[in-house]
């Protein structure tokens, strides 16, 4: 099947014209992908769904699959995106995967002062850097609405502690003029990534939700004015999608990666979703076999490879087709040319294409200025967010 679909896809390319690295995305494995979330949601509907914008860093994918899911909920984690997401998206509701540096907040207001009642969700993750929001919001006059950061076992920084939730609360309270209490962010990719042997996915989840339940119980016993129905409980991500949507504390659900399913993704979680992402790569030159610098001893030897150059190269992928290339563990790579071998007897000629599949769609999207759509043997051009 495979087989069939790159040299079609090879076809297609040629029959275009075009002769230059290309960003695929194929149109039907990313519908796949989207019923599969479609029936899922529709069993979990306490979650809201939101779109992580630097896994899908293209203002057209991000339009289709707005209108397709049904949302207009979003994670971002770059500055510059923001204004993009707020022109764009008429309801639009972000919330920071990350802490911002406290500079990166007053360019916004600053740059951006029309925008001070948009739906913002500034995540903090410590006292001090709350401290420093708040001094925006005096300097601007604006109330910021605030999103706790919590490690639910991740342990990539975040509250750990119910005192350290408690300093951060007492503080939104006592400026209830400069800062909102908006919710709770909760990242747990480690549930899927921690080797089985060491402790189940599914225990490490439970645990997960377990810190996660305590801490909102924390905000409703102690801070009960704070606490309203209106409240963002963020969790998830991609890994561990297929948890949420079974059962969970979290009433916003993130997700992106996994609707184009780069090769990071690929686990028993996310097994019904299909690879949608796909880099194409010219065939420049096409050797009889792997010559060596400064060893032609090696040349006189039996060969049971070619080896291409290929327009590009060293990108966070694998290589896919044909079958069995690969880069020459000793020739080195290279993001201009870079050389692969491929069986002796492979059929391919200068201005193939060879396809790799990306490890990450968030590394590879912003490298790529268009991002083309593949339906019915023709190609759209989406462009990608490059900043």
């Amino acid at each position: 099947m495979l087989d069939y679909y790159f040299k079609q896809l090879n076809l297609d390319l040629k029959k275009q014209g075009i002769a230059t690295p290309q960003l695929i995305v194929d149109e039907a494995a990313l519908k796949q992908n989207i019923q599969h979330v479609q029936v899922r949601l529709a069993h979990a509907q306490h979650l809201k769904p939101r779109l992580v914008v630097k896994s899908l860093a293209c203002l057209d994918l991000l339009k289709m699959l707005s209108e397709q899911i049904n949302t207009q909920r979003f994670m971002l984690f770059h500055q510059p995106h923001i204004i993009t997401i707020l022109e764009n998206f008429a309801e639009a509701d972000i919330l920071l995967g990350k802490p911002m540096p406290a500079q990166a907040v007053y360019y916004f207001y600053e740059q951006h002062s029309g925008w001070s009642e948009a739906r913002i969700q500034w995540l903090v993750d410590t006292t001090q850097r709350l401290q420093q929001y708040l001094q925006i919001a005096q300097d601007y006059s604006i109330c910021l609405h605030v999103n706790i950061e919590i490690d639910v076992g991740l342990h990539r920084g975040g509250v750990q502690s119910g005192q350290q939730l408690t300093e951060i609360l007492t503080l939104i309270q006592q400026y209830p003029q400069y800062l909102k209490f908006s919710g709770l962010m909760g990242y747990d990719a480690h549930v899927t990534k921690i080797p089985a042997l060491i402790k189940k996915p599914e225990l490490a989840y439970q645990q997960s939700q377990y810190i996660y339940s305590e801490y909102q119980k924390l905000i409703q016993k102690q801070f009960p004015t704070l606490w309203n129905d209106n409240l963002c409980f963020n969790g998830g991500g991609s890994p561990t999608f297929s948890f949420h949507t079974t059962e969970s504390v979290c009433n916003d659900l993130s997700f992106g990666s996994m609707l184009l399913k780069p090769s990071d993704f690929d686990s028993n979680f996310l097994r019904a979703l299909q690879p949608a992402l796909w880099i194409a790569a010219p065939v420049l030159k096409v050797l009889p076999y792997t010559q060596l610098p400064a060893m032609s001893v090696l040349d006189k030897l039996p060969h049971k490879s070619k080896a291409l150059f290929i327009y590009g190269g060293y990108w966070l992928a694998n290589y896919v087709y044909p079958k069995q290339c690969h880069p020459h563990i000793l020739y080195g790579r290279s993001s201009n040319q870079e050389m692969v071998n491929v069986p002796k007897d492979c059929e391919i000629q200068v201005d193939d294409f060879v396809f790799l599949r990306p490890t990450q769609s968030e590394a590879i999207i912003p490298q790529f200025s268009v991002l083309k759509l593949y339906k019915q043997h023709a190609f759209a051009a989406w462009e990608t967010f490059r900043e």
